[in-house]
């Protein structure tokens, strides 16, 4: 199915009116004001919006954030693969076609391939994979206008809630850079965050857009399983519990992306129900009356921190206060070790299918000089798994998503920490870190995102609290299974009573 372009062009700025919306960028857009430094202040749609008016050109754009990138990246690590003129090619040709032409745009170094470019999945045995082609995502995001000129930092495979590997080193948290910027997004959510683009791709197995989203301080939101389709050539990896999307600064931006995207393909084994309207439709639309369960503890077995709990409980008055009810609710009833059981033979699986395509394309075994040791030791365990192993554990993790779902539908969404504690300091998640000091920080890092992979829910963070030691503490809500909708109009709502798109990193600002 072909992407809407046109006809979208016109009711996205339809709706966006000819002044920024609040919360966005916060003066008009009716004469020549952009510069380098206003530049930040803007999201994608506004900027897409000054480009198509000629007030500013796609390759000013650019050469803004590439600017930015500049400044920011000897600091933090946010970017690892860079495309620059790649990017300037592009630009150069013209305003690209699309609702968001000659936006910068950075993608996930993270199983996404754009032709003619390196994705090195954060890992050593990929360090120079090429891709041959874009795939489908990849595709669709040039085809909304987007101009790529770079991937960003992820560990390896995506595997931990830091951003640390030892092919790129360690990204940083602009509010804090002795502490960890989470993941396995943090380098999408580290360029948001700086103001090195308004918005960036990034994807979640396991919390990997909300983890990192918390940690920085930004918007993101996590779609139902199935919603948008990576490519044409991969089907059910890891049982659907790994979903694409982005980070952003505005809940618009957000949402227009996923319109521009979530178009599912033919044979695609995981198909969400279709949406009543637009999602940019969404942004603005009273969400009525919800009834919201707010959840304390987490899934996993961890203790939560007391200003992770402080700021769901201020969140949940915030959100009393714009006239919803609030109701406790236990946390879903998950065994952890069944779900990290699952995890693991399913994780196992696809790091073991990447590693033996990337032996063929070499002509060589991998060896433990290729991968980091937490995946090599998943690499070796998985060899010995049998097909039966990975049909239990599929079923098993059905099995546990139709008790989450049930088990929250007495209420319209759930409200919670995202994070069971504040970013933990960049060495505890390394690499290098012994397989058990690692679980148990993952641990905490996951403890309430994990379980909305597995149900396939879609759920974000909504950056509304920072603590007295000036670090951002996510809240995350959770909603009904294919119900992105009403995410989107809770979000908005409270983008416009707190707004937080231009609270920025101290020496980032």
């Amino acid at each position: 199915m072909p992407i809407r372009r046109r006809n979208f062009v016109q009711s996205s700025l339809a709706l966006a009116g000819g002044t920024a919306i609040s919360g966005c960028a916060s003066f008009p857009l009716s004469s020549r004001a952009a510069s380098e430094h206003e530049y930040t202040r803007f999201d994608a749609m506004d900027l897409a919006r000054l480009i198509a008016r000629g007030e500013i050109s796609a390759s000013e754009a650019l050469e803004w954030a590439i600017d930015r990138a500049e400044m920011v990246d000897p600091k933090l690590n946010a970017i690892v693969v860079r495309d620059f003129d790649h990017a300037r090619a592009r630009a150069q040709r013209g305003v690209p076609d699309g609702p968001l032409g000659g936006v910068p745009f950075l993608l996930k170094d993270l199983w996404i391939s754009l032709e003619g470019t390196v994705t090195t999945n954060g890992s050593r045995l990929f360090a120079d994979a090429r891709a041959q082609q874009s795939n489908t995502l990849a595709a669709r995001y040039e085809a909304a206008g987007l101009v790529i000129f770079g991937k960003t930092a992820s560990p390896e495979f995506g595997s931990s809630s830091s951003t640390e590997s030892l092919l790129h080193g360690d990204t940083r948290n602009p509010w804090s850079p002795e502490h960890s910027a989470g993941g396995s997004s943090g380098g999408s959510a580290v360029a948001v965050a700086t103001g090195i683009v308004p918005v960036a791709h990034a994807s979640d197995g396991g919390g990997s857009i909300r983890i990192p989203a918390s940690c920085n301080g930004i918007f993101g939101l996590k779609p139902s399983r199935g919603r948008v389709p990576t490519s044409d050539t991969v089907f059910d990896k890891s049982a659907g519990v790994g979903i694409n999307h982005v980070v952003s600064r505005s809940v618009r931006d957000s949402a227009l992306l996923l319109d521009l995207t979530s178009t599912p393909l033919l044979g695609d084994p995981y198909i969400a129900p279709p949406p009543p309207r637009p999602y940019l439709e969404e942004v603005g639309r009273d969400p009525g009356h919800l009834r919201i369960g707010l959840q304390r503890e987490a899934a996993l077995p961890v203790e939560t921190h007391a200003d992770c709990v402080r700021a769901a409980e201020d969140v949940a008055k915030r959100c009393e206060a714009l006239g919803h009810e609030i109701v406790e609710i236990a946390p879903p009833p998950i065994p952890g070790e069944s779900l990290w059981r699952a995890f693991e033979v399913l994780r196992g699986a696809g790091i073991a299918i990447a590693v033996h395509r990337r032996e063929e394309e070499l002509g060589r075994k991998a060896t433990p000089d290729d991968l980091e040791p937490q995946n090599w030791g998943a690499y070796q365990q998985s060899n010995e798994y049998s097909a039966i192993d990975f049909e239990v554990e599929r079923q098993n993790l059905y099995t546990l998503a139709r008790k989450i779902v049930a088990h929250q539908q007495h209420v319209d969404m759930v409200l919670s920490p995202t994070l069971a504690a504040p970013p933990p300091k960049i060495g505890v998640l390394n690499p290098n870190t012994s397989s058990e000091s690692f679980a148990n920080a993952a641990t905490s890092m996951a403890g309430y995102t994990i379980a909305y992979n597995v149900s396939g829910q879609p759920a974000m963070n909504v950056p509304l609290v920072w603590n007295d030691a000036g670090m951002p503490i996510g809240t995350m809500f959770v909603g009904r299974p294919g119900d992105e909708g009403t995410l989107f109009r809770l979000a908005r709502q409270l983008e416009i009573a707190h707004p937080w798109s231009q609270r920025r990193p101290p020496g980032f600002a």
